[in-house]
């Protein structure tokens, strides 16, 4: 195809090398809505022969200019997709890497493109979302305990650090050590983390720790006519407590403004919960799930600051980046809300 970006002029080339493909074309290449953190692209191809025979999109997942220190480059998310595709977890099955910056210039992987929309206040405004809600929150349960099926013993992702003594002490910790590299100060976070650790004991847990997404909520997945078509963005990705999914998911910033759905803004619990015990064959720690809503409400704080950094620091020019930093205000009302009902007696979450 004429008229693709300089960096894509290799492109094909390298495709139909790697698949094995008698002929292969871009017809079109577009940048898809999303990926403040990293960059996707939607190709539509034509491909005679070779293992991607009959292909017709496909999904090429790349850097963003700049990025937040605490994501995976793309060697490591395309084993992790690979580890979640194996597992059964709805997933865009992974193809090829290109771990080097000879092709386009950055370190790349291409996936099949799944059918759906991912747009959060979309998901969460639709008119038919009281038709398919519970089942699309079951579906979302289901996908989890998959991922959280997953253990240390799996090889494929042994390059994951495993640090401190369980995942509630280690999430403080990266906490702690990632405000301390802001510009400046945050003291309701450190307010709200300086809670959690005081009372570590009420929802540590010393079970051992599973594959966690990290990532898990409205947004990073994919719905196609009510059902879930693919679990998304898996940079984050590591080995945690169960709980900090399930507290990520239900956290109140990842509502929409459909606060009353507990459930990313999509439904109430009952149907998630049902799904996910039956699914992972144990009940979930609703008591863990509380302290956990208020480290998706500190990591977020901390995400949208370094967000902010991003853009201020010039590494990459962006209004959605540059505005990040002023929704810290809402997380942190979040992590007073919680707190406040926690020390008023709440004893199961979510809340």
């Amino acid at each position: 195809m004429t008229g693709l970006l300089p960096r894509f002029t290799g492109l094909a080339d390298w495709l139909a090398d790697q698949t094995g493909a008698d002929a292969l074309t871009i017809d079109s290449i577009t940048k898809m809505a999303g990926g403040a953190i990293q960059e996707n692209w939607h190709l539509e191809v034509t491909i005679s022969g070779g293992r991607l025979d009959g292909a017709g999109a496909l999904v090429l997942r790349t850097d963003a200019p700049s990025s937040v220190g605490e994501s995976h480059g793309r060697t490591a998310e395309y084993a992790l997709l690979q580890a979640a595709f194996a597992a059964g977890v709805a997933v865009a099955r992974p193809h090829l890497l290109a771990p080097g910056r000879d092709v386009i210039g950055t370190p790349f992987f291409i996936m099949d493109h799944r059918p759906g929309k991912g747009q959060a206040r979309k998901i969460v405004r639709d008119p038919a979302l009281p038709e398919y809600g519970d089942a699309l929150a079951a579906a979302l349960g289901r996908e989890m305990a998959r991922i959280h099926s997953i253990g240390t013993c799996d090889e494929s992702l042994s390059f994951l650090p495993l640090s401190g003594d369980n995942a509630a002490e280690a999430q403080i910790a990266d906490s702690r050590a990632a405000l301390d590299a802001l510009d400046s100060g945050q003291p309701v976070t450190e307010y709200a983390l300086n809670w959690l650790e005081d009372r570590l004991d009420e929802w540590r847990c010393d079970r051992p720790r599973v594959l966690c997404h990290r990532d898990f909520r409205t947004g990073n997945y994919l719905v196609d006519k009510g059902r879930l078509t693919a679990v998304l963005d898996w940079e984050f990705a590591g080995w945690s407590d169960p709980a900090e999914d399930i507290g990520w998911l239900c956290a109140r910033c990842w509502r929409f403004g459909n606060d009353e759905q507990l459930v990313g803004g999509i439904a109430g619990f009952a149907a998630f919960r049902k799904a996910y015990e039956a699914e992972a064959g144990r009940a979930i720690d609703l008591r863990a799930v509380m302290y956990w809503q208020v480290i998706a409400e500190i990591r977020w704080a901390i995400i949208s600051r370094q967000q902010e950094q991003r853009a201020l620091s010039g590494g990459e020019t962006s209004l959605e980046l540059a505005l990040s930093g002023y929704l810290t205000a809402e997380m942190e009302r979040n992590m007073l809300d919680l707190i406040t009902a926690i020390e008023a007696g709440a004893t199961e979450g979510p809340l």
